[in-house]
């Protein structure tokens, strides 16, 4: 999974009629200092009613499917959660 926050939101009028009625975002991914790490940002369905700022925790790959009762709609990556606080021991 990845924790990351929602910095935009992304809108497609033409799209596979499976994802119609989908939320996209756009989420950067953060590394364990809540700072924005080297990696682009991507596209995540919404699953969780996130918000721009919020930071989110994500699943991607197959396993992003299972958070769908249809499990045949085409993404690979889809907001599971919004975070609350992070908790990071640095031994």
């Amino acid at each position: 999974m990845i924790v990351g926050q929602v910095t935009g939101s992304l809108w497609a009028t033409r799209k596979d009629n499976k994802l119609n009625g989908l939320t996209f975002l756009v989420v950067k991914p953060l590394s364990n200092h809540d700072e924005p790490v080297q990696r682009d940002y991507f596209v995540a369905a919404d699953n969780a009613g996130a918000g721009i700022g919020d930071t989110v925790l994500v699943t991607t790959g197959s396993a992003a499917r299972a958070s769908f009762t249809n499990s045949d709609i085409p993404v690979d990556a889809v907001i599971v959660g919004i975070v609350d606080s992070i908790e990071v021991s640095h031994d």
